[in-house]
């Protein structure tokens, strides 16, 4: 394994513009890309599409909606019930799909994808990480027609828009973030690569979240994808199995869920897999015996309870969460008790 540092050269700073070939994959992370993204989808040969947004993303980026045949609102919901929804209303020979939003919105067009075949570009306004992942629902009643998992082919990281969150959202968002790095180090598909950019993405995280931080922009979003590229190889263990059971049982927004759980989440997961914790905490500048309290600095947790939870369905959470095959990619699976602990605490 490896120190959550890296050599970057003297003159590197997270916010230098790029291009990252990857495979089928493109990433391109261009400061003030928000204001020309036609002419980036053009450049990158993307001239006809269909577009999946919001009315708040979409405010960011005027014109972009004038360029494509179509576009999509992405509703409140489930991924799968929304890409469901949404899939009659596509054009039958839609080739490509841009997704602009958070992870929502990306993860929508993803499982689309699964079932028509388009190409997704997505251009983030989080830092959920949705983009650099094949990690999807697929749409609800037509699992059966999905052709599997799709990644994103083309990456339009702008990080301004993906910044551009209130503090509290953006921190929770940056929380969620984290996670991807944190929770993918200790599974069975961890590798060199993947804890190499987990390692270095929650540095740049964390760095950028500090009080003497007046630009941190281009920090969040490089360690944002860095972390979710982290998790599309690493894959995910305890923390990502609760939080997303709570999210889909009992409610909870997601961003928050990770926020509030991830703190409880690497102190049990401490002495369970302690190497790959405490090269963890050195990253984000702690001691393993601080870790929590460190996270909880840098993401002000707001709570299950403020984050929306019906605790009422906490039992149906839990049963659940024990059914979660990815629940046995942790070291030591916890069992029902301490994973009710891990989520009573985070209330």
């Amino acid at each position: 394994m490896t120190s959550g540092r890296i050599s970057t050269g003297p003159d590197w700073n997270p916010g230098t513009d790029f291009s990252w070939r990857d495979g089928a994959r493109t990433v391109v992370m261009r400061s003030g890309a928000a204001f020309d993204l036609p002419g980036l989808l053009e450049d990158h040969d993307v001239v006809e599409y269909e577009l999946l947004s919001t009315a708040r993303a979409l405010a960011d980026a005027p014109g972009l909606d004038g360029h494509a045949s179509k576009t999509h609102q992405v509703e409140t919901g489930s991924v799968a019930d929304i890409a469901s929804g949404l899939l009659d209303g596509l054009g039958a020979a839609t080739e490509t799909l841009v997704a602009f939003g958070g992870g929502r919105v990306i993860d929508t067009a993803k499982a689309i994808a699964s079932i028509s075949g388009a190409a997704v570009v997505a251009i983030p306004t989080t830092l959920s990480g949705a983009e650099m992942t094949d990690l999807h629902r697929f749409p609800s009643g037509a699992e059966h027609r999905a052709s599997g998992p799709v990644r994103p082919e083309l990456v339009i990281a702008d990080p301004d828009l993906m910044t551009s969150q209130p503090e509290a959202d953006l921190r929770a968002s940056a929380m969620n973030a984290l996670a991807h790095g944190a929770d993918s180090l200790y599974t069975p598909f961890a590798n060199p690569i993947s804890r190499i950019t987990a390692l270095s993405g929650s540095r740049l995280i964390a760095e950028a979240l500090e009080p003497d931080q007046a630009t941190r922009g281009g920090g969040l979003a490089l360690g944002a994808i860095f972390c979710g590229y982290a998790i599309d190889s690493g894959r995910f263990a305890i923390h990502h199995v609760v939080c997303q059971t709570l999210v889909g049982t009992c409610g909870s927004s997601h961003a928050e869920t990770n926020s509030s759980i991830l703190p409880g989440a690497m102190a049990m997961m401490r002495d369970r897999a302690p190497l790959e914790i405490a090269l963890f905490a050195q990253a984000i500048g702690s001691e393993p015996d601080e870790v929590a309290a460190r996270i909880s600095a840098l993401g002000r947790p707001p709570g299950l309870g403020a984050a929306g939870a019906d605790r009422s369905r906490l039992e149906q959470a839990l049963d659940e969460i024990e059914a979660r095959p990815e629940l046995r990619f942790a070291p030591q699976p916890p069992g029902r008790s301490q994973i009710r602990e891990l989520v009573e605490a985070a209330w």
